[in-house]
């Protein structure tokens, strides 16, 4: 049975047939050479897709197309720049920085990285610094977009592993941040090796000034996380909520957002959509056909006969996790395969919020590993460069975010009060 599912979905993926499809199709094969009735796969594809913590991705995705859209990614990059672009390298910097803000809006590692590159890039070849590297710190800064909450891969997570969204969310920031400030010594350190010159001065002026102008896009996290974390309403009520406010800051507020420009976007964003759904409800079909068949408590089972030692375990986790990442879109490997590892991490006592940071961080970083990496795509796209030469300079930035989702894994183990 095993070699069947595995077999099938393998061959499908090396055919270039599309993940969901994939996934759906190996559910189909294995209940008909069971006899099982294949109506089960249409009501298990509803089911999968009949939950309401799951409004809340569409909305988040909505909201993050329409700050992106607009001006608001240029005054967060203004901002950033007005604390810390005096340091040597600054712009490195404020590329980083920027990008936190702005992953705390959108919830998208490619929206992030299109969101500061499209500003920022331009503005570092100016200045004479290494246009890979740029292209390559900012595509690494994406990858936070999807840990920093409102994370969308943590409210898929959440679903399949019936945890709390807003304990994901509060326990987001520990790694997002490490995440930043890991990419910001490493491009200090580039900096003052290559001898960059410092930035505009610093005055406390210009932060006072550019605050103003950014104040609205900074406020958007506030109100999301605020009444989330406060109780006012659910990440699903946030969700609409970041929608209403993101159709006010574009179209009434900065007015750089037509009507006419409202229609594209939120057509964009419902077919981006619409193919996650679709992914989550083959998904579905497929994880209830590896449950009625035990297939994960197989697969538990024989790794805990390779080793009993939990530090182990965990190490064989993150590789597969960071391997699947490499070759899957993020979406795709967190529904594959949460429902895999649960019973195994179950097994060895691993609380689940920590367990859903790791995957969710460990797939992040797939978005700057080839051949799948899309923030690489993306940045590849801005600057104009060859993805080759972005995916050499982005090794030291890769080797730094790996090094942070280590500590992750092991360091909770010791700090009750993490979760």
């Amino acid at each position: 049975m095993i070699s069947l599912l595995f077999g099938c979905f393998a061959v499908l993926l090396v055919l270039g047939v599309p993940v969901a499809i994939s996934m759906g199709l190996t559910a189909v094969a294995v209940l008909w050479t069971q006899g099982v009735p294949l109506v089960i796969v249409p009501q298990r594809m509803f089911a999968g897709t009949d939950s309401f913590p799951l409004v809340a991705v569409p909305f988040f995705i909505l909201a993050g197309d329409l700050l992106a859209q607009g001006k608001v990614s240029e005054k967060l990059v203004q901002f950033a720049d007005s604390i810390l672009g005096f340091l040597r390298g600054g712009l490195w910097v404020v590329a980083v920085l920027a990008s936190m803000f702005f992953a705390a809006i959108s919830g998208s590692g490619a929206a992030t990285t299109a969101a500061v590159g499209t500003p920022l890039i331009p503005e570092l070849e100016k200045k004479k610094y290494c246009p890979a590297t740029s292209a390559a710190l900012i595509a690494a800064g994406g990858c936070i977009g999807v840990v920093i909450p409102p994370s969308v891969p943590m409210i898929l997570y959440a679903v399949i592993a019936d945890q709390s969204v807003a304990r994901l969310f509060i326990n987001g920031f520990i790694p997002s941040i490490l995440m930043g400030a890991v990419l910001i010594a490493i491009a200090l350190t580039k900096a003052y090796r290559q001898n960059y010159s410092h930035g505009s001065p610093f005055s406390a002026k210009n932060i006072g000034r550019a605050f103003r102008d950014a104040i609205w896009g900074l406020l958007t996290p506030l109100i999301i996380l605020g009444g989330i974390f406060s109780g006012y309403f659910t990440p699903s009520e946030a969700a609409v909520i970041a929608v209403d406010y993101a159709v006010l800051v574009a179209v009434f507020i900065y007015r750089d957002v037509g009507w006419r420009e409202i229609f594209k976007i939120f057509t964009k964003s419902a077919i981006t959509m619409s193919v996650v759904m679709f992914l989550i409800a083959t998904a579905s079909a497929l994880s209830w056909v590896l449950a009625n068949w035990q297939i994960p408590g197989i697969i538990a089972q024989n790794i805990l006969e390779l080793s009993t030692n939990k530090y182990i375990i965990m190490l064989l986790i993150t590789i597969v996790i960071l391997i699947a990442g490499v070759f899957m879109e993020t979406a795709s490997a967190l529904i594959i395969l949460t429902p895999v590892f649960l019973p195994l991490v179950n097994q060895l006592g691993i609380n689940l919020i920590h367990f859903g940071l790791m995957i969710v961080m460990g797939l992040a970083i797939g978005m700057i590993t080839p051949p799948v990496a899309i923030n690489l795509y993306v940045a590849s796209t801005i600057s104009g460069l060859s993805i080759e030469r972005i995916s050499r300079a982005v090794l030291p930035f890769l080797l730094g975010l790996v090094l942070v989702l280590l500590a992750i894994t092991y360091l909770p183990m010791h700090m009750d009060f993490f979760f």
